[in-house]
């Protein structure tokens, strides 16, 4: 189909033509890469302040989680106070603030008050 001597000078040309196109091409997007990544530093000034306002914020919510801890320990602590207290007091016996009960004796129904 295709002769060899005519397959051999098409192949050569293609090389050249390939060649003196690509290497240009290549070069230049090479320089092209290396002015992008060296134009314009990052704004590092925007990053710090960033930075130090998400710090702030990490440690606000520290305090904050730190005060509700507190909390939870202070009402774990009064819970096991209450849990040691015997029954009766707990039960609405002596020492709630309410009136220990009359004897049988003082106590007097409603009629014998009409008399």
């Amino acid at each position: 189909m295709w002769d060899e001597d005519i397959i051999i000078p098409l192949g050569f040309f293609f090389t050249v033509i390939v060649t003196s196109i690509g290497i240009p091409l290549v070069r230049a997007l090479g320089r092209k890469w290396e002015r992008q990544s060296t134009a314009r530093p990052p704004d590092l000034t925007r990053l710090d302040d960033r930075l130090t306002r998400i710090e702030q914020a990490i440690d606000a919510m520290s305090v904050e989680v730190e005060r509700i801890s507190e909390g939870q320990r202070f009402t774990t602590r009064l819970f096991a106070e209450r849990m040691q207290e015997p029954p009766a007091i707990a039960a609405g016996g002596p020492g709630n603030g309410a009136a220990p009960p009359a004897p049988a004796s003082e106590i007097t129904t409603g009629s014998e008050e009409r008399r």
